[in-house]
């Protein structure tokens, strides 16, 4: 199925609208119809206690780099590792009652296949549900629904993104803080897409990461594919991640990547309600294919190639139009080496940043102490930048989520199913368009931005 095209009009930002500053919530407005509900800081995680040993702010100079030294004791009361977790818990079923049914669309649990796919017979070409596994859609059709970020929204920017760690133990070498080091090395920051068991295996990695100045975002429990959870199982796939998150490096994450890109606006409405953004991606390493641990049989030749053909477009100027968010991983020894491996090369055609600069969330995390650098570009209160996002702080900011029609996923997108996604239409967005709607929307004293 083709995705989607959606107009400009829908196309747009689901900013928030300032709240209180003596208070954590932050109020959601559609762009539409001011039908997006409120998004608010997850109560249910306030008597978590955080480990010792964390930072409180994001670093301004070098960062930690060689063996863990930080001493964190063993987690427990949690769910078994890469298991799905009991949806009747007691913590569970407190997060359930908190949250409004009558935001969240009736749409079917899809049925899961073999590899963690889901089965999409029978599912209408008119796809009802913006079901990105169906149709690379990742703008709802419900005013209710925010939309998903997809892709930078500047040329030349490279939202640099890992999935599936932190990478433990078990991976002998190559395990963190491998790639963080590296990272370290070519002073670069990332965005880290963590499951929550790995949190809980391998918590000094989570600590270094924030230490670090990387991005954490939720990225599942267990790894589902997401639509084929009932909504009970997806509050507590979400609920243990973000628990575990908190309680070890101290933040509370405001983003979430469905694993294998599986999200529909059932999941996407739980999601926003549990205090998270939608994050995918319109470009797709396909490492996570490679032969290695958890891999496939994919050529490593054949990842090179998709480096080399995304730089040399770059070079060459014939990606102008935009810029992307890309997916790869920290899942075994042939993803970390491939991410080493091109990331000065990457750095020398791209500005390198964490998905959540490129579109100005300058604070993904709920917590208010969390203290980021002054000179950071996206803490700042202007509005004035290509992506047309301000933030501010959790209390009074206006975040917002950026998104167009359909992703251009490519093929075998951390694939759901054996089906083949296409991509959808892209809408193009010049830096004169943008600049223009965002200063109307300043004198007009409007949060409405439509690119």
């Amino acid at each position: 199925m083709n995705g989607a095209t959606s107009s400009p009009a829908a196309q747009s930002l689901s900013a928030a609208v300032p709240s209180s500053p003596t208070t954590s919530t932050t109020s959601s407005t559609d762009t539409n119809s001011g039908g997006v509900p409120a998004q608010v800081s997850p109560s249910w995680l306030s008597d978590i206690q955080p480990m010792a040993g964390n930072v409180q702010s994001y670093p301004t100079g070098p960062v930690p780099t060689g063996p863990f030294t930080a001493a964190v004791g063993p987690l427990t009361g949690y769910p078994q590792a890469w298991k799905a977790p009991d949806p009747t818990s007691a913590e569970v079923v407190a997060v359930i009652n908190s949250l409004d049914w009558t935001q969240v669309p009736n749409s079917a649990v899809r049925q899961a296949g073999s590899g963690g796919g889901v089965k999409m017979t029978g599912y209408s070409a008119s796809d009802p549900d913006c079901w990105w596994s169906a149709s690379g859609c990742t703008v709802s059709k419900r005013s209710n629904i925010p939309a998903d970020v997809a892709f930078c929204p500047t040329a030349g920017d490279w939202g640099l993104t890992y999935d599936d760690g932190p990478l433990t133990a078990d991976a002998g070498q190559w395990a963190e803080p491998n790639l963080y080091d590296s990272l370290a090395a070519n002073n670069q920051k990332a965005g880290l897409f963590y499951i929550g068991s790995n949190v809980v295996n391998a918590p000094a990695a989570a600590q270094r990461a924030l230490a670090d100045g990387h991005t954490i975002c939720v990225h599942t429990w267990s790894h589902p594919a997401m639509t084929s959870q009932t909504n009970q199982q997806i509050v507590a796939q979400f609920y243990w991640t973000l628990r575990a998150i908190k309680e070890v490096t101290g933040v509370t994450p405001r983003c979430w990547r469905p694993p294998y890109g599986d999200v529909d606006d059932r999941v996407r409405a739980i999601a926003w309600q549990m205090g998270m953004t939608t994050v995918l991606w319109d470009q797709d390493t396909n490492d996570w294919n490679m032969p290695g641990s958890g891999g496939g049989n994919l050529p490593p030749a054949t990842v090179d190639g998709y480096f080399e053909k995304w730089i040399n477009a770059r070079k060459s100027g014939t990606d102008n139009q935009r810029g992307h968010i890309v997916l790869q991983h920290e899942l075994n020894d042939a993803t970390v080496s491939m991410a080493e491996k091109w990331l000065p090369q990457v750095q020398e055609a791209f500005r390198l940043v964490p998905w959540n600069e490129c579109v100005q969330m300058a604070y993904p995390y709920w917590e208010e102490n969390f203290v980021y650098p002054p000179g950071n570009p996206t803490a700042s209160s202007s509005s004035d930048s290509a992506a047309g996002i301000s933030s501010v702080s959790p209390s009074t900011t206006q975040d917002a989520t950026l998104s167009v029609g359909s992703s251009g996923v490519g093929s075998g997108a951390e694939s759901t199913t054996s089906n083949s996604k296409t991509s959808g239409a892209h809408t193009s967005v010049t830096a004169n368009k943008c600049v223009t709607v965002i200063w109307l929307s300043l004198i007009s004293g409007l949060f409405i931005l439509y690119i």
